[in-house]
């Protein structure tokens, strides 16, 4: 306690003061317009401005201004503390344990409004901030000044601040610059930042996919070494992360990105096997590849399809594994299903409310085989049948499933009910002719002589 206390005190002459290197940008040389900004995101920077507070929009809504690409979301941060922010706004409410925020609500817009941070090494001095024996933060609910708060940032791209009042941008660690040299430069030494929180060697992986950016040699080193820290990462967590990741709209990269970085291990540790049989690298190509574009062209994407897709070769080798023991196809399907699910949910938490989605989509397929009668139609009727039937469409382009079963589905659900009756008419094998049964001559009947040949 002494020596916190006296670490406070002279702590301007214990440690050499650092020059800031501030840049402060005006919008003449930035060229970032306030007229892209959300309208909520300026409501609750100028309501703080007003009742003398620092406001910014921080983090990856600049960065993706400057890029000209749109931001999902705006964050604010500010020099008011939690409670304050909330007492200036009538729809607010305070969130987290780990980090406090305050989310304010602008009809359907929610902005997200932090207070600054203090670095690992800020303010408040030594023991302000809790890690685990691996150094990870597990508290750090200190608050610093907006220089520490740029600090404790991950990259330095997401360490800009724009003022809409006075539209500059705020760069203390040349987050401009590396955005025009599209480079992905940590801030500090990466092995202590990542041993911070390992999510950030994700997150680079990430951010160097959707920026088509490189990643700075200095942020990449310790990757292959740390990468095993992601075990010690709640899962839930992780699943958040990879969720982000994909429906980056570019999944497809971003998997590769962690693949080569030796990120995939613990998290999605499949990627291996799955790149390296072709029908599944090729089954994984297209399910990424149609994820992305669909995310590119503003439609919707269910994280249910996509975990059934990142997790059906595993599936289908749990499968052969039981039908190898003698189950019958269904039983070991299910079976298969249950087991894969477990094991991934050790690592990273699937919700369990995707559980049914992913299973239907799943159990779907051997019916998709199954046309004659009247199991065609019932599958047609089933509520998930559009997500089982697109399924089966990535099958068939890597090769896993016959192109023509594929193209029959196609036909049959968009054909009206006569040529449906006629598709499953043709499924069915010619009848073959049926034999006359002999009767056997009685002992009171004479046998009939068959009739001459001409």
């Amino acid at each position: 306690m002494i020596k916190r206390f006296i670490s406070r005190l002279l702590g301007s002459t214990a440690r050499a003061p650092r020059k800031s290197r501030l840049q402060r940008i005006p919008a003449s040389e930035h060229g970032l317009p306030r007229e892209r900004i959300s309208p909520c995101a300026l409501k609750v920077t100028e309501t703080l401005q007003q009742h003398g507070h620092a406001a910014f929009i921080v983090g990856g809504a600049v960065r993706d201004l400057l890029l000209d690409k749109t931001p999902k979301d705006f964050d604010v941060v500010t020099d008011a503390t939690p409670e304050q922010i909330r007492a200036l706004f009538r729809r607010a409410h305070i969130i987290g344990r780990r980090f406090r925020l305050v989310h304010v609500l602008c009809g359907n817009e929610t902005v997200e409004v932090s207070t600054f941070r203090a670095s690992a090494a800020g303010e408040q001095g030594e023991g302000a901030h809790v890690t685990d024996d691996t150094g990870r933060i597990v508290r750090d609910n200190v608050f610093g000044t907006q220089e520490s708060d740029a600090e404790r940032r991950d990259f330095t791209v997401n360490a800009l601040y724009y003022d809409p009042g006075k539209e500059e941008i705020w760069d203390y660690r040349g987050g401009v610059q590396d955005i025009r040299n599209k480079v992905l430069r940590i801030i500090g030494d990466a092995g202590t930042r990542y041993r911070e929180d390992p999510v950030r060697m994700l997150r680079a992986a990430r951010f160097a996919a959707k920026l088509d950016f490189h990643i700075d040699e200095t942020a990449r080193a310790p990757m292959p070494e740390l990468a095993e820290l992601l075990a010690n990462v709640p899962p839930s967590r992780l699943f958040d992360e990879m969720l982000k990741l994909m429906l980056s709209g570019h999944a497809l990269r971003a998997v590769h990105q962690l693949r080569a970085e030796g990120l995939h291990y613990g998290v999605l540790p499949m990627l291996d096997k799955l790149l390296g049989d072709e029908t599944g690298s090729r089954f994984l190509t297209a399910a990424l590849h149609n994820t992305d574009l669909r995310i590119q062209a503003g439609k919707p994407v269910s994280p249910a399809f996509l975990f059934a897709a990142l997790l059906w070769h595993e599936v289908l080798e749990r499968q052969r594994a039981h039908l190898d023991a003698g189950e019958n196809e269904m039983p070991a399907l299910f079976a298969a299903m249950e087991e894969v699910l477990d094991k991934q949910r050790e690592a990273l938490a699937i919700p369990r409310r995707l559980d049914g989605t992913i299973k239907e989509i799943w159990s779907l397929q051997p019916r998709f085989a199954q046309r004659t009668g009247g199991r065609a139609w019932r599958l047609l009727a089933h509520p998930r049948f559009r997500a089982g039937y697109d399924f089966l469409l990535l099958r068939a382009e890597s090769g896993e499933a016959a192109q023509d079963l594929a193209d029959w589905w196609t036909q049959f659900q968009s054909a009206d009910d006569a040529l449906r009756a006629n598709l499953i008419a043709g499924l069915a094998p010619a009848a073959a002719p049926r034999r006359r049964r002999r009767r056997k001559p009685s002992a009171n009947r004479p046998v009939e002589s068959p009739p001459a040949h001409d």
